[in-house]
C-alpha cells in the first residue's frame, strides 16, 4: 500500500506542476504498464482525447514492453498529432519516473515535430 500511495503522491505532483504550466496547451498523457505503453493527446477543456497510439494495435512493427515499441508508439502519436494540426503539447508522465521506456516515448515524439 505505501508503494501506490507514493505513486499517488508523485502523479499528483506532476500533475499539479502541468497545470501551472500548460497554458491552455494540449496535453501527451503516458501509461505504461508491465506488457504495453499508450500515448494519449487529451485536451482537457473540451473532455475529449484528439489521438491515441499504443503498442495494442493489431499490425504494430514492434509488440510488447520495450523501449524499441514505445519509440515506435512516441513516432506514430507524432505522425497523427502533426496530421490534425498539433505540434505544442505538456508532457504528462504520470506518476512514473523519466528513464527507460518512458523517455524512448518523449525523445520519438520529439523527433516526430511535437514540442515539449
Amino acid at each position: 500500500m505505501a508503494k501506490l500511495s507514493l505513486f499517488d503522491r508523485r502523479r499528483q505532483r506532476v500533475r499539479t506542476a502541468l497545470k501551472a504550466r500548460s497554458r491552455g496547451r494540449l496535453r501527451l498523457s503516458i501509461h505504461r504498464s508491465g506488457r504495453h505503453i499508450y500515448a494519449q493527446i487529451i485536451d482537457d477543456a473540451a473532455g475529449k482525447t484528439l489521438a491515441a497510439a499504443s503498442t495494442l494495435v493489431k499490425g504494430q512493427k514492434a509488440i510488447g514492453a520495450n523501449i524499441d515499441a514505445a519509440a515506435l508508439v512516441g513516432k506514430e502519436i507524432a505522425e497523427k498529432a502533426v496530421a490534425a494540426g498539433i505540434t505544442a503539447v505538456v508532457f504528462d508522465r504520470g506518476g512514473f519516473l523519466f528513464h527507460g521506456r518512458v523517455k524512448a516515448l518523449a525523445d520519438a515524439a520529439r523527433e516526430g515535430g511535437l514540442e515539449f
